[in-house]
């Protein structure tokens, strides 16, 4: 058997202003539950994960604890954080938050609160990856030809073949992520996501090949293509 735990670490502080409504993204319903709230069951009803950490901006924290963590009987919730000013501010404080409970060789996953159509497939091949290397990074090939832009022009094609969309979750030993993001927080540095605050203390962060229907929903036409997503899983049952 093994000795370690894994956890979920979901930071879902963002104010969603791309989405145009009038409550925060994370709230809006998806086939009548609250997004956050479709991306919690998925952790709840894996046997993997020992339990959850929510981020959530501090004035919003009854009403996630009344209407998403209660009202859907979540029991692995252990705690509702506080976020900080940016993305990387709020997985700190989730990090400060779960370091009593967890040992640095259990592995934490990092998944956004506005991703809800992860597989459980995915959640089992990002920790056994996680254990083999510095961290373990769910992406997707570029589909798209990607160009390089300055000033409105053209400078590079970089290959294709080459570019990755990351995605989440990103899953790391506590003690790596941990320690990256002190370093970044000591050194003033922002990452533009989890793993590459480990990828610059040289860490060796391993592709797990991820699905193009894990998006994330941060405009009205996302949250079409999930329920579309979503209607089609049902016919596939």
């Amino acid at each position: 058997m093994n000795d370690y735990r894994s956890f979920a670490l979901i930071p879902a502080a963002g104010m969603g202003k791309r989405m145009g409504a009038s409550i925060n993204k994370q709230y809006l319903l998806l086939e009548g539950l609250p997004i956050v709230a479709r991306t919690i069951a998925i952790f709840e009803s894996s046997p993997l994960i020992e339990a959850i950490y929510l981020v959530i901006p501090a004035d919003e924290i009854p009403y996630c604890r009344e209407h998403v963590v209660e009202a859907c009987g979540f029991r692995k919730v252990r705690a509702i954080v506080p976020g900080g000013r940016e993305r990387q501010n709020s997985v700190m404080n989730g990090l400060n938050a779960m370091r009593p409970d967890v040992t640095d060789d259990d592995t934490v996953l990092i998944h956004d609160g506005v991703r809800p159509l992860i597989s459980p497939a995915l959640l089992t091949a990002s920790i056994e990856s996680a254990r083999c290397n510095d961290g373990a990074l769910v992406a997707v090939q570029a589909k798209d030809t990607i160009k390089t832009v300055r000033d409105g022009i053209v400078i590079d094609t970089p290959p294709r073949e080459m570019l990755w969309q990351a995605q989440t979750p990103q899953t790391f030993r506590f003690g790596i992520i941990y320690d990256a993001h002190r370093a970044a927080e000591r050194e003033n540095c922002s990452g533009t996501d989890d793993a590459s605050l480990v990828e610059r203390l040289g860490g060796r962060v391993r592709i797990v090949n991820g699905e193009y229907q894990n998006i994330k929903i941060t405009t009205p036409e996302d949250l079409v293509l999930a329920e579309a997503f979503l209607a089609r899983r049902r016919k596939e049952q």
